[in-house]
């Protein structure tokens, strides 16, 4: 088996992070779009002044995460065939893990907002609490605890661990 360039490995790493923000993109896209019907529906008058701050944090961390899931789009527009791919990917990740963060937010206020709406307030605390911890748990504690896994299954012998190191 031949082993991947550094060419290869950044332009693999460029592919594999733009199927991840098809799928993220449109999450935050329709959530987003939602939130931007929202004040023209019938219920939205019946709000309180709490549930309109708790809606604008969530339209404005939708906002957010959208440019910048989005903006590698824009980068690599700017970069093509500069042969930049190495920096086209670092900033692409950056802007990935910031528009996580913001989706989150907006997740987390939207159902604050929606529960809030429908329930007694100290139980749409609770539920969004959870809804938080739940998030959280798949998006930020799994991922870390298990960022090593397969590290004793790499045989050096088959794969060099620079090459491994960018995925």
């Amino acid at each position: 088996m031949s082993k991947e360039t550094e060419r290869q490995r950044w332009q693999r790493n460029f592919a594999d992070l733009l199927q991840e923000l098809r799928v993220a993109q449109t999450g935050v896209q329709i959530l987003f779009a939602f939130l931007l019907t929202l004040p023209f529906s019938n219920g939205f008058t019946r709000t309180s002044d709490f549930q309109k701050d708790v809606y604008i944090v969530a339209l404005l961390s939708a906002a957010a995460a959208t440019a910048m899931i989005i903006s590698p789009v824009a980068f690599h527009r700017a970069l093509f065939r500069q042969g930049r791919k190495p920096e086209l990917v670092r900033f692409a990740h950056r802007m990935a893990s910031g528009g996580l963060g913001f989706m989150l937010v907006s997740m987390v206020s939207a159902v604050l907002l929606i529960t809030d709406f429908v329930l007694d307030r100290g139980i749409a605390f609770v539920l969004t609490a959870a809804t938080a911890l739940w998030f959280l748990t798949f998006w930020v504690f799994l991922p870390f605890a298990r960022r090593n896994w397969g590290e004793d299954d790499i045989d050096d012998d088959d794969d060099d661990p620079q090459t491994l190191a960018g995925d």
